[in-house]
């Protein structure tokens, strides 16, 4: 599901969970305390409300503790925030020969805008403004694949645990699990009827007892545009490998996508996602996620 139309999700990726929204930056806050420039910038006031928002949110709940627990585990959602937009190499490649996903691409975690580069064309593009997917290629064969769908979807999967404090969330706390010797707090997160593109996905997030870092993601697919009489793909199992650090943050290096088994164990592994080039960017124009003026608009 995803949340740029409304999460604040993971997804990430055809394991292709949809995203979530992250909530915008109140104006009134940019306005006043913003000072002019030319970049993309946000108040210091705008992360501390949101923060300090989320905190109490997730504070209410066992689940949400572990949520918490993990974002701190991970850098800290102040942090996260504060870093601004991120950019990074995002390479999708299923192992049955299916159509590849690979991209270079900037993401605004304040308020969820997107663009994409391929990573095989440095002239074809596409993206996400907050309210308008857009595509800019010479040849449709650039991108064999729901662009809209996909603008945001690699942050709801790299973004984990942090895009999980947005309106419309809903998390609960299961049983723990024994995952690769050792154990696993467990939190189901599923949404609000409306919520984004596919509010029936449903992820099973595996958090380590003792680290709170994120070990295993399990996930439905269930985009409407896929799946167009209704249901869902079979659930999978995504494994979280590696760690890398850029400015304080903590993220995995790849995932390995697996179908999951009847025991609920990872089997066929049918995925393999890299991410490289990782940066923050504090320096990007104003109108750099705006729509280019010989793009072609994709939900008009």
């Amino acid at each position: 599901m995803r949340l740029h139309y409304k999460f604040s999700v993971l997804v990430l990726f055809a394991f292709i969970l949809s995203c979530k929204e992250t909530p915008k930056a109140d104006q009134d806050l940019v306005d006043k305390e913003v000072v002019e420039t030319n970049v993309i910038s946000i108040p210091k006031s705008w992360v501390d409300a949101r923060v300090n928002k989320a905190k109490e949110k997730l504070g209410a709940s066992e689940a949400g503790k572990i949520v918490w627990n993990a974002m701190e585990a991970h850098g800290g959602l102040a942090k996260w925030y504060a870093n601004g937009p991120i950019s990074f190499r995002f390479n999708y490649q299923p192992l049955n020969g299916k159509t590849p996903r690979d991209s270079y691409q900037t993401v605004d975690t304040w308020s969820n805008r997107a663009v994409h580069t391929s990573a095989t064309d440095s002239t074809a593009h596409f993206g996400w403004t907050g309210e308008q997917a857009w595509v800019k290629a010479k040849d449709s064969t650039d991108f064999a694949y729901d662009t809209k769908f996909w603008a945001l979807t690699p942050l709801y999967f790299y973004g984990q645990p942090f895009v999980l404090n947005g309106e419309g969330v809903n998390l609960e706390l299961l049983s723990e699990k024994t995952y690769k010797e050792q154990k696993q707090d467990v939190v189901k997160v599923t949404f609000d009827a409306g919520t984004g593109d596919a509010p029936d996905d449903y992820y099973i997030l595996y958090f380590s007892k003792d680290s709170h870092k994120l070990a295993a993601i399990r996930y439905i697919v269930s985009y409407p545009e896929y799946f167009k009489d209704g249901g869902h793909a079979p659930e999978k199992f995504m494994e979280v490998v590696g760690e890398h650090t850029v400015n304080g943050i903590l993220f995995p290096t790849s995932y390995k996508t697996h179908w999951l088994t009847k025991n609920e164990k990872p089997g066929e592994h049918i995925t393999q996602i890299d991410v490289s080039d990782v940066s923050f960017e504090n320096n990007l124009p104003k109108d750099f996620f705006d729509v280019p003026s010989d793009a072609k608009i994709l939900n008009e």
